[in-house]
């Protein structure tokens, strides 16, 4: 019975972290289940990351170069360096001004599109895993009430206490796995949006150096 009670007071312990680990209230009201503490911004400002030319009048309906499709695809993996990748955009911009111009636009139309939708891709995910938390949490705090109900019976029984605070201590280490891990994935969309800005940075430079090919 003594080793019981000590599970009792651990997963009660445990109980009340949860309760302090588990914001009050979101940053943003709007976003309820977003736990990050970077405010959530649903889409990439284009003015954050671009200041060339504009990219609202590009053709979306007008297949796209399998070419510039395949680079696009490969600047966008964050697996290719951003030395390679200023490298690849910098044989890729070239010809006159103005063709020179269509393909830097282009080109930064199609890394925008992809890397938004990745972005949003990586938020939704994000805000999957904190109504896993937010439930896991609220399950953790029924189970430990349960065992105080069981400990309070007058022929309590100390094995299934027992079993039940094994169950609580797992579920908790998991928890606790996954809190930890919130940090790291709060970051991806940071990382994606840099990395957007750091390639429209190497397209515009293309775009600006040197002088135009005859």
């Amino acid at each position: 019975m003594a080793h019981s009670t000590r599970n009792l007071f651990c997963c009660v312990a445990i109980a009340t972290s949860l309760c302090a680990t588990q914001p009050a209230s979101a940053l943003d009201p709007r976003y309820p289940d977003w736990p990050c503490q970077q405010l959530k911004v649903p889409e990439i400002s284009i003015a954050s990351v671009w200041t060339g030319p504009p990219i609202d009048a590009i053709d979306k309906e007008k297949a796209a170069d399998p070419k510039e499709t395949e680079l696009v695809a490969r600047l966008a993996a964050r697996r290719t360096p951003i030395e390679e990748a200023r490298k690849l955009i910098a044989d890729f911009v070239v010809g006159t001004n103005e063709e020179k111009k269509v393909k830097a636009t282009t080109l930064f139309a199609g890394l925008y599109s992809t890397l938004n939708a990745q972005r949003d891709q990586v938020m939704s995910g994000i805000e999957r895993f904190s109504r896993k938390q937010k439930a896991a949490a609220e399950d953790i705090r029924d189970k430990t009430e349960k065992m105080r109900e069981l400990q309070d019976k007058p022929n309590a029984d100390p094995a299934q206490s027992d079993e039940l605070a094994s169950q609580l201590l797992w579920q908790t280490r998991i928890f606790e796995d996954r809190r930890k891990s919130t940090s790291y994935v709060c970051d991806v969309p940071v990382i994606i949006e840099k990395r957007l800005f750091d390639l429209g940075s190497a397209i515009q430079n293309s775009l600006n150096a040197g002088s135009s090919a005859k």
